[in-house]
């Protein structure tokens, strides 16, 4: 799953990567972003303007938002039946900012926070959808992270991942007009060698510290086993 990740980059470094988008909200970086909190996406009905939207995706039909922060994730496996992804996946993608994401591992009774990032790259672009939902008469935005089973590079951290859209090419193609097949061919875990992880303090349990400690790596717990 991805129920944590991190966007502390430049705003240069967003348009280095995505020359055309227009940033008109104020820049805002996060070390510890989470459900409910908002971030930066790209939404393919505005391609071309970075937007800031809640993270746990609304559906446009619920009366009174009761999911709101909870469909934070949507499982690719069967993505395009589930009653409140099935329109989304279709026709409202979007692209989900990031430089990294953090994932628990367990040792015993804990669980041990991890840093994920990519190898050679310091923009990581997530697989998303968004809904918009009338809230009294105001339409609210939010979106969800698709995930898929983890590559083998973090496979030992957690079973899960979220969709990385690692080239240009697979980021415009998400924004595009494509129908289900091209779509569920874009979906799929990285291959081998494309992530790097380093465990981290355990401060980030607590969704109210955003700290660029939050990046430090910290000693490996010893595995008793291998």
């Amino acid at each position: 799953m991805c129920g944590r990740y991190s966007f502390a980059l430049s705003e240069g470094q967003v348009k280095e990567h995505f020359n055309n988008v227009e940033i008109a909200h104020l820049w805002r970086t996060s070390y510890n972003i989470a459900p409910t909190q908002h971030a930066f996406v790209i939404t393919n009905d505005q391609p071309q303007k970075l937007q800031y939207l809640a993270w746990g995706l609304v559906p446009y039909w619920s009366n009174d938002g009761k999911n709101k922060g909870k469909l934070i994730n949507a499982r690719m496996e069967g993505i395009e039946s589930r009653p409140s992804f099935r329109m989304p996946i279709r026709e409202k993608r979007c692209l989900v900012l990031a430089d990294s994401y953090y994932e628990w591992k367990q040792y015993g009774t804990q669980k041990r926070p991890y840093r994920i990032m990519l190898n050679n790259q310091p923009l990581m672009v997530m697989a998303g959808i968004w809904d918009a939902w009338n809230q009294g008469g105001y339409l609210v935005k939010t979106f969800s992270i698709i995930t898929a089973p983890s590559s083998p590079d973090v496979a030992h951290i957690h079973s899960r991942m979220p969709v990385i859209l690692d080239t240009k090419e697979k980021q415009a193609a998400w924004l595009g007009n494509i129908n289900l097949s091209e779509i569920k061919r874009i979906l799929g875990s990285l291959e081998a060698n494309r992530l790097k992880s380093y465990p981290v303090s355990a401060k980030i349990n607590s969704t109210s510290y955003d700290e660029p400690e939050n990046h430090v790596e910290v000693p490996e717990i010893p595995d008793l086993f291998s």
